[in-house]
């Protein structure tokens, strides 16, 4: 959520804050999420495991580094070269954001695997947990971004300790092979 927020930001100035540029934002998210749930539950099935699920969230989180180094010259090209604020953001947010939502998106059915292992009992119980804590991050997530982070710093500064986070998360998670809400108990 702290990526999709701010990648509004980052269009905004070039193609402006309308319902288009924010259409665009939230459609290229919802696509590539979608596309990555798809890929993450093929991708589960050939031995889902905490170290290859540390590596989907480090590939996310170093996806979006893009945003930071080429957004500001790829976002001037565009705007010289195309002339509907329509297509403009809609190449804008493929380009910069498609990637990182598709990566994002691997990460839950691989945990949901993990969670729930070759027994199906629990699965339900398992996928609901894991949708809450993740759900409940990105609630935080907005929040803390909207209210604080963006007056706080500037785009490129939050995307930067957000891609940070994530990465050390995922070396924890690969480090400590944390495979259940049991293990962060423990």
């Amino acid at each position: 959520m702290l990526v999709e927020l701010l990648g509004g930001r980052l269009i905004s100035p070039f193609f402006g804050s309308s319902i288009y540029v924010w259409g665009s934002v939230i459609f290229v998210f919802m696509l590539g999420l979608a596309l990555g749930y798809l890929a993450g539950g093929f991708y589960s099935r050939s031995g889902a495991s905490v170290p290859r699920l540390s590596l989907l969230v480090a590939l996310a989180a170093v996806s979006a580094l893009p945003m930071v180094f080429l957004a500001d010259p790829m976002l001037n090209y565009l705007f010289d070269h195309v002339q509907d604020p329509r297509t403009g953001s809609l190449v804008s947010c493929l380009a910069l954001y498609l990637i990182p939502s598709f990566f994002s998106g691997m990460v839950s059915p691989v945990a949901v695997k993990i969670l729930v292992g070759d027994g199906g009992a629990q699965s339900g119980q398992s996928a609901g947990f894991l949708y809450f804590a993740s759900t409940v991050g990105s609630s935080a997530g907005t929040l803390m971004t909207s209210f604080y982070l963006v007056l706080w710093w500037d785009v490129n500064a939050i995307l930067l300790g957000g891609i940070a986070i994530s990465c050390t998360l995922g070396a924890l998670a690969a480090v400590f092979n944390l495979k259940s809400p049991k293990a962060l108990a423990a």
